[in-house]
């Protein structure tokens, strides 16, 4: 019987093969140590931020646990401490992996995510994925398919991050890739905005609101 985690099985590896493309344009290396369109944080360590997608499916898919399983990737944005922190600041940037794995420069980075890519396929397609993938450092599990959704809703918005950074279209996601983190990014704005700000934002110019979901 076909279930909404096969559809996730198939789709992820397809958001990380198009996210390593992009990581691998020479606009992105050219620009490495140059800003990015993120607060604080350089061209080199958004790129590897959008490289670890890949890399921590690889590492947290085949994982046993024991962490309480929320019920979606709705309750994963509404817990997560980080989305009420609002945007990190500097010394907290400069702490953080992001920039150390940029300073390992991009060929480091692209064999990471490649060698990782290439693992998620054999875990998905082989069977050993698990059904419940830990997130250790929130606390907590997710169903597979929740936890994919979350690292495809990173793939999706972190390519329009970089893309922007270094003067290249966004890559345009298939359907399958793009419309569940669509729907999932209307969720969490509906319930951080409300339903009329998200109406009004979409369809009426005049007076439109913020309805960013994070």
């Amino acid at each position: 019987m076909f279930r909404a985690v096969d559809a996730l099985d198939a789709s992820f590896p397809i958001a990380a093969s198009m996210a390593l493309d992009l990581i691998r344009r020479p606009e992105v290396s050219e620009q490495w140590s140059s800003p990015s369109a993120l607060p604080h944080l350089s061209v080199g360590g958004l790129a590897c931020h959008l490289g670890r997608q890949a890399v921590r499916a690889a590492e947290l898919l085949p994982m046993p646990t024991d962490l309480p399983t929320l019920e979606s990737a709705d309750n994963h944005y509404e817990q997560a401490p980080w989305v009420s922190e609002g945007t990190p600041d500097e010394e907290s940037v400069a702490e953080g992996p992001d920039e150390a794995d940029a300073a390992r420069g991009p060929a480091d980075l692209h064999a990471r995510s490649a060698h990782a890519l290439e693992v998620v396929g054999d875990l998905l397609s082989g069977g050993a994925a698990r059904a419940v993938v830990p997130i250790p450092w929130q606390g907590w599990s997710l169903r597979r398919g929740d936890f994919l959704l979350t690292r495809q809703l990173e793939i999706v918005v972190h390519s329009d991050d970089l893309a922007v950074s270094v003067g290249l279209p966004t890559p345009e996601f298939p359907a399958d890739v793009f419309d569940p983190v669509r729907d999932l990014l209307v969720r969490l704005a509906v319930r951080r905005r409300g339903q009329s700000a998200l109406i009004s934002a979409l369809s009426r110019s005049e007076r439109a609101r913020d309805i960013s979901a994070f």
